[in-house]
């Protein structure tokens, strides 16, 4: 999978976090981050922990990749949190992720295949994900869909449908890459706009009452 290759280019710094056995398999060729490590419960994983409480310190990874996981944790949202706690202000996070409202749903719809991968996971809409990471105060920055494919069977880059799906129905691809930044948060705090400063006006002296002014009478 080569849907995050041209992102490298675009991401600096010390340290990329591939969470996740699948995100581990995706090649880093291509990123300046030196150090690139995964993180996953089970065996085979550089540093062993679990999603939910990362044993890693506050704002010390530059990029986070994530891919094909929120689909198969329970707490889905938790895990962004996380991440959102070890990630740098400025840094990326790139979610690779299972779009329902593609011809890889057709599997879930299948008995045979319920209960097999990918079809055993969660999909969640693109736009969901979009809004939790808004509530985490990210930007997102790219979201676009890849693979016109049921994942039923073998797949052809160059099928009829898959050509005919990316050509009418763009938002129908069976992945979705979502790409996403952290953003900085101002170290001093804006001024109320509402708060300006008031004119200082002074009292006009009132005039006297003009008029003609009648005398008393003397006896």
């Amino acid at each position: 999978m080569t849907c995050v290759s041209p992102w490298w280019p675009k991401i600096f710094g010390y340290h990329l976090l591939k969470l996740g056995p699948l995100s581990a398999q995706l090649p880093g060729e291509g990123c300046s981050v030196a150090h690139q490590f995964s993180l996953f419960p089970d065996s085979g994983a550089q540093l062993q922990g679990d999603f939910c409480h990362l044993p890693l310190q506050n704002a010390s990874m530059d990029a986070v990749l994530m891919s094909l996981l929120l689909e198969f944790e329970a707490d889905p949202y938790r895990i962004l949190r996380e991440t959102d706690r070890v990630l740098i202000s400025g840094g990326y996070l790139l979610i690779v992720g299972l779009n329902p409202l593609s011809p890889a749903f057709i599997g879930k719809l299948l008995p045979k295949h319920r209960d097999e991968l990918p079809w055993s996971g969660r999909f969640f809409l693109p736009s969901r994900v979009r809004d939790w990471l808004g509530l985490l105060g990210y930007q997102v920055v790219c979201d676009e869909r890849l693979l016109y494919h049921s994942l039923l069977g073998e797949i052809q880059d160059s099928g009829f449908w898959q050509q005919t799906l990316e050509a009418w129905l763009p938002s129908a691809g069976s992945l979705y890459l979502i790409v996403a930044r952290k953003l900085e948060t101002p170290l001093t705090p804006i001024a109320d706009r509402r708060k300006r400063r008031q004119p200082q006006w002074s009292t006009a002296p009132s005039a006297g009452r003009s008029g003609r002014v009648s005398q008393p009478k003397v006896k």
